[in-house]
């Protein structure tokens, strides 16, 4: 036989989506639509099929052409688009005389094709379409002999079953009689003047199918979350789930992405949401993904990734358990302990900034490349001004008005950086035990970057807040750590790092105001207070000479919070 797939169609639904990328290349468990359907007409038995193509019909034409299948897959352009009807009598010089089959490309479905294209064959009706109940859908009036009555409503003075069209159908070449040349036309008209010729259409109604409509984005999420949670668990364990899974979302953090653990039994993954990726070069799951597996290749202290569907934005990964580092100091006694603890992340930490940067590519990022100067004052500087200053403090300020501080804090962040890998989000949220061992996670931001903004970020993390003794002593065990793996100038390492602590600490209160106030995360601006004082005692550390209209800005800004005067 030979088969067409219904291509060509807007995606109206789904927009702003298929503005960038057709429907039939959207993914699904990491195997586009269009693929997979590609692959169950072939192993239904057919021997060529036709794709028509209207909608960014170039993307369809690329992705066809790049592929290798196992059967004659050609593209046919529609100027003006057909309808379903009018593209299957487009395709009139492509079919034979042989009953053929038509299947829409937004649907995603397990039916068997070869026994529904055995079913037509065994009882030669005019059409034969495949039919499954979905309350949502159902539509088409099915008597009790099996034929397809009326599609629109239930007929008067009788009680046809109402079932839902798949979109799977097979036709015998008798339907081209009834579809007009060179026009849209509806396949359904079709069947309907078929119907009132006396021509039977059948329905195909399989047992406990698996069809799902694909066609708004709320549809297509929950198919790929179901299908890819299937894939991911296959890869870690080694089979399907033994029973159904469940899904429990998990607090999240400051970004817009989505938690959930995936379980069954004693078993479970976790799985990050990012949402439908954007249409940019490099996207922060497409990050997420590729540099999660570089530093787990490298035998560093971060989560397996078993599986990424990145259109989808869906990726699956260790469930590293439910203790972070925050958890486990907010609840440990013994400071001696928690001290213990920091050697070993700094140990880590050191690790994945010497040997994550072997074999790093900048190209990952799905930010900028590197930590750099521009960084600092924009996304750091200005995000401290625009988002802390003005939103949560009510100080009008203009980043202008500390040009020259600012510099002298970017300049001296970068005059002495070690470069490594960078984390770019190094505190205590993102560090999780698992079987005693301390982990990373949201690596996402990863790039180029001095060793000092990582180790910064760790020892001045407002959510656990550790002493300023507690603070240098594991920046003393940093410096000896990394001494050991390279030459470093300690004395331009701890310049280095201390601008570094700035500039994080500027950030932080920009991400707390900005949580806060504009994402509506309040919870956040509980640790306003502990980012204020690590800012005011660090720049106090430099000297009454530097940073005099910081100094004095801050000291407003903790009297308008209430916080002047407090330890």
């Amino acid at each position: 036989m030979k088969a067409l797939i219904l291509a060509a169609g807007l995606g109206t639904r789904l927009r702003p989506h298929t503005d960038i990328i057709p429907k039939p290349l959207f993914t699904v468990a990491g195997r586009t639509l269009l693929a997979i359907h590609i692959h169950n007409l072939r192993a239904a038995g057919s021997e060529a099929i036709l794709v028509n193509t209207h909608h960014r019909h170039a993307d369809i034409e690329r992705f066809v052409a790049a592929q290798r299948f196992d059967v004659p897959v050609i593209t046919r352009f529609e100027p003006a688009l057909l309808g379903t009807g009018g593209a299957i009598k487009n395709a009139a010089n492509f079919w034979d005389r042989r009953p053929f089959m038509v299947v829409n490309a937004d649907i995603f479905s397990t039916i068997d094709l070869r026994q529904v294209y055995a079913f037509h064959l065994r009882h030669r009706p005019a059409a034969t379409l495949v039919l499954c109940d979905d309350p949502e859908f159902n539509t088409v009036s099915v008597d009790a002999a099996g034929r397809v009555i009326d599609f629109t409503a239930r007929p008067a003075g009788s009680a046809p079953r109402l079932l839902t069209f798949t979109g799977i159908q097979v036709l015998d070449p008798v339907i081209l009689d009834y579809l007009p040349d060179g026009r849209f036309a509806h396949s359904i008209d079709a069947f309907q003047a078929m119907i009132a010729d006396g021509r039977t259409v059948l329905a195909c109604i399989p047992e406990n199918p698996v069809w799902k409509d694909l066609g708004t984005p709320e549809r297509y999420r929950a198919t790929a979350r179901e299908l890819s949670a299937a894939a991911a668990w296959r890869v870690a364990f080694g089979e399907d789930p033994a029973a159904a899974l469940t899904w429990e979302r998990l607090e999240g953090d400051g970004s817009d992405r989505c938690w959930f653990r995936v379980s069954t039994g004693s078993r479970s993954l976790i799985m990050a949401d990012h949402g439908l990726r954007p249409p940019a070069p490099v996207a922060e799951v497409d990050s997420f993904v590729t540099i999660g597996r570089h530093l787990r290749n490298k035998g560093l202290a971060v989560p397996e990734i078993f599986f990424g569907d990145t259109f989808a934005g869906l990726v699956f990964l260790e469930d590293l358990g439910s203790t972070s580092l925050q958890a486990a100091v907010q609840r440990e006694k013994d400071r001696g302990r928690v001290m213990d603890w920091y050697h070993a992340i700094i140990d880590s930490l050191i690790a994945l900034a010497t040997q994550g940067v072997d074999g790093f590519d900048p190209a990952w990022a799905f930010q900028t490349p590197r930590y750099s100067r521009e960084l600092i004052l924009e996304r750091e500087c200005r995000y401290f001004v625009d988002a802390f200053l003005n939103r949560v403090a009510g100080i009008h300020a203009g980043v202008e008005d500390f040009e020259d501080e600012f510099a002298v804090i970017a300049d001296g962040a970068l005059t002495h950086a070690v470069e490594g890998f960078m984390h770019r989000d190094m505190q205590s949220r993102n560090i999780m035990l698992k079987d005693g061992r301390w982990h990373f996670i949201d690596f996402q931001g990863g790039r180029l970057g001095p060793v000092q903004y990582d180790l910064a970020s760790l020892l001045i993390d407002p959510y656990v807040s550790l002493t300023p003794a507690e603070q240098a002593i594991l920046l003393n065990h940093g410096i000896r750590r990394l001494a050991e793996i390279r030459p470093i100038d300690a004395a331009g390492f701890r310049q280095g790092f201390e601008h570094c602590a700035l500039a994080r600490n500027l950030q932080i209160l920009g991400a707390f105001g900005f949580l806060s106030t504009v994402k509506a995360k309040p919870y956040f601006a509980d640790y306003i207070p502990a980012a204020l004082r690590s800012l005011h005692e660090r720049l106090a550390a430099f000297g009454d000479r530097c940073f005099p209209k910081l100094k004095q800005t801050l000291q407003q800004a903790m009297e308008k919070l209430g916080l002047a005067g407090k330890r």
